[in-house]
């Protein structure tokens, strides 16, 4: 059963977060940082109820760099959005994150990619940032935090791993399971989606 049918503990939210790395830090090479973000995100506060298997996966856009390390991890938090947010942009920073290249290597990246149901900041905003031409994409990011993700539809190497720890979650906009949304992407996508090593 996926998250969709379980509760969460009183007052707190399922928080779905995507990880990704593809450079060396203090604590090793790609698939050590990753668990590493996890623990401290669970450090942190947040408890974890799922964490995907670790799927290796080629840079975006092509040639920008080495293969990355991806995973998913599904948590309860009691913290809004921009709280949660903030945490893993402190996770990063503590494993030597620096903010210079869109979509370039990366030492980590923490991606808050659904907080519950929620639709932030608002149906219109989200629609915008999820219709971007990828050309505009590359250009151009949100001034404010966009829930869901709005990518998270088009990546396989975000919904692979999603899929193994809530397959029946809905997009609340799109009314598409994460397992749907899969399936609807190019075969090809999803077979760039391995095990990781």
């Amino acid at each position: 059963m996926g998250l969709q049918g379980k509760r969460s503990p009183k007052g707190s939210s399922t928080v779905l977060i995507g990880l990704g790395s593809n450079q060396s830090t203090v604590v090793g090479g790609p698939r050590e940082t990753i668990l590493k973000a996890v623990d401290l995100v669970k450090e942190k506060g947040m408890t974890i109820r799922k964490l995907s298997q670790l799927y290796a996966t080629p840079a975006f856009p092509s040639g920008s760099g080495p293969d990355f390390v991806n995973a998913a991890i599904a948590v309860d938090t009691d913290l809004a959005p921009a709280q949660v947010l903030s945490l893993l942009h402190e996770v990063e920073a503590e494993l030597g994150r620096e903010r210079s290249v869109r979509w370039g290597a990366r030492s980590v990246d923490l991606d808050l990619l659904t907080h519950g149901s929620q639709v932030c900041p608002d149906l219109q905003t989200q629609g915008y940032w999820r219709m971007l031409a990828l050309d505009d994409q590359m250009k151009h990011a949100p001034n404010q935090l966009v829930l869901p993700h709005p990518r998270l539809q088009d990546r396989a190497f975000v919904l692979v791993p999603l899929a193994d720890i809530a397959p029946d979650w809905v997009h609340p906009v799109l009314g598409l399971s994460v397992l749907q949304m899969l399936d609807a992407l190019p075969k090809e996508d999803k077979d760039s989606v391995r095990l990781a090593q």
